[in-house]
């Protein structure tokens, strides 16, 4: 699967496009921004993006008027069309925000049984009782997603929606050329549903990639040879910034280690799960990190780690953003261009050593060395060894352990340069020789990679 290998990047279209918050019902080409960054995206090294939902709603785009047309805030069909053809051009792959369990109160099925109630075929789409009312008053009850009666639930279990949403999947697919699907709420979905839609994406355009939105549980019940590719891993969300935070590396570690470690136990082996350290939905790195000098370090524990790493746009140069009680909007801000700085630049080389790394996309994950304060693992697979080392502290440490012996190739440090105590010709070609000791400086990162 080429998402395995690839790092994404996440955009909100409504608001990184400076949409207005409620559909205005004013067609505005906004979309085409997306397009403008295609080269910055390129340079920077994304496989692919995310976008949240595109097409028309009532607000904020979870609340689906339209499936099958771009939202009038962002453009046209035709808008999005060069938008994916420019995309697509500078090796940019799309994935799509498909939004199957619930709709808004504004889409045209719903609408029709508004107006016809029980005489409308369209009724069996979602979970009504006639017996009950709504709290808009519309003569019936219906569920909404936890409560949120905005969010319709749709009857996945009903074949004739199950049919329509997979007749607007290959339009998207045969319109815009897209190559994958985030799921939203996957955690929801009918299982059934998510199956029909493997097989169904597999055939229409062979290598689409599946990837669901899952807050908690079993990621196995959905990330299987069945349903999805991969889930958003929030366990290892929480882990890397609560580790910073609390100065206790053990947390993050003993998730990798749960999940992905070497014990016939450990409940992910095998899998690609979505690794990100912000997202729409939480607040930005930068803003939730309390000591600032850990925003590359947490960037260096992100592309290291297994999973498939995906960054949040604007937070490639430690943009902030806090997430109110009421609403998400400073998480979601419009920027004019690209604003990249020195934490950019680690993360284009921190992107690039990945891509080429086997072990680093694919390898098994073992702790090496474990402090409060320090982090050193293993990633292997039959063909390379990779150690990655992260140094929370302000002090420089000497992490001991006999498994670090051999030669290795320096293949990133941050900060550049070598430890003060390794002598010139140690590094003279990038090169090190560990006798059972490595040096890890103050707020460090390094990738070594075994000759």
């Amino acid at each position: 699967m080429w998402a395995y290998n690839e790092t994404f990047y996440q955009i909100y279209p409504i608001g990184f496009c400076g949409a207005p918050v409620h559909n205005d019902g004013v067609t505005a080409h906004r979309i085409l921004k997306i397009g403008e960054w295609a080269e910055y995206l390129q340079e920077l090294g994304i496989g692919s993006i995310i976008l949240n939902p595109i097409f028309e709603s009532d607000n904020h785009g979870y609340d689906t008027r339209d499936f099958m047309k771009i939202d009038c805030r962002l453009g046209t069909n035709e808008d999005f069309k060069t938008v994916c053809k420019e995309l697509h051009d500078h090796d940019v792959k799309i994935m799509l925000d498909g939004v199957f369990n619930h709709v808004g109160r504004g889409f045209w099925a719903f609408k029709d049984v508004q107006e016809k109630k029980w005489d409308s075929p369209y009724k069996d789409w979602f979970c009504i009782n006639f017996d009950g009312n709504s709290g808009y008053n519309d003569g019936f009850w219906y569920e909404g997603w936890e409560g949120h009666y905005e969010l319709v639930k749709l009857n996945l279990q009903n074949p004739a929606v199950v049919d329509y949403l997979l007749s607007c999947v290959k339009m998207w697919i045969e319109e815009f050329g897209i190559d994958g699907l985030r799921l939203d709420v996957a955690y929801c979905l009918d299982h059934n549903f998510m199956k029909r839609l493997r097989t169904y994406c597999e055939e229409l355009k062979p290598g689409f990639a599946l990837i669901g939105e899952v807050l908690f549980g079993d990621y196995n019940l959905i990330v299987n040879d069945e349903m999805l590719h991969s889930c958003t891993n929030y366990e290892c969300y929480k882990g890397i910034y609560s580790s910073f935070n609390s100065m206790n590396m053990f947390e993050i570690a003993h998730s990798l280690n749960r999940q992905y470690g070497p014990e016939q136990w450990c409940i992910y082996r095998g899998k690609h799960l979505m690794t990100f350290v912000d997202n729409h939905d939480v607040s930005r790195l930068a803003t939730i990190l309390t000591n600032k000098k850990h925003i590359p370090l947490a960037y260096g524990l992100l592309f290291g780690m297994p999973g498939i790493p995906c960054i949040y746009y604007g937070s490639e140069w430690g943009e902030e953003g806090a997430k109110a009680p009421d609403n998400d909007y400073a998480l979601r801000p419009c920027f004019e261009e690209p604003k990249p700085n020195e934490l950019t630049d680690l993360i284009r080389e921190l992107i690039a050593v990945r891509r080429t790394s086997d072990a680093l996309c694919n390898g098994s994950y073992r702790n090496v060395v474990l402090t409060n304060h320090q982090l050193v693992f293993e990633r292997r697979t039959d063909s390379e060894r990779m150690l990655v080392a992260i140094n929370a502290s302000d002090s420089e440490y000497t992490a001991s352990n006999h498994e670090l012996q051999d030669c290795f190739n320096r293949m990133m440090t941050y900060p550049a340069g070598r430890p003060e105590n390794e002598t010139a010709d140690e590094t003279a070609e990038s090169t090190v020789t560990l006798q059972g000791q490595l040096t890890l400086p103050p707020y460090s990162i390094q990738y070594l990679k075994q000759v």
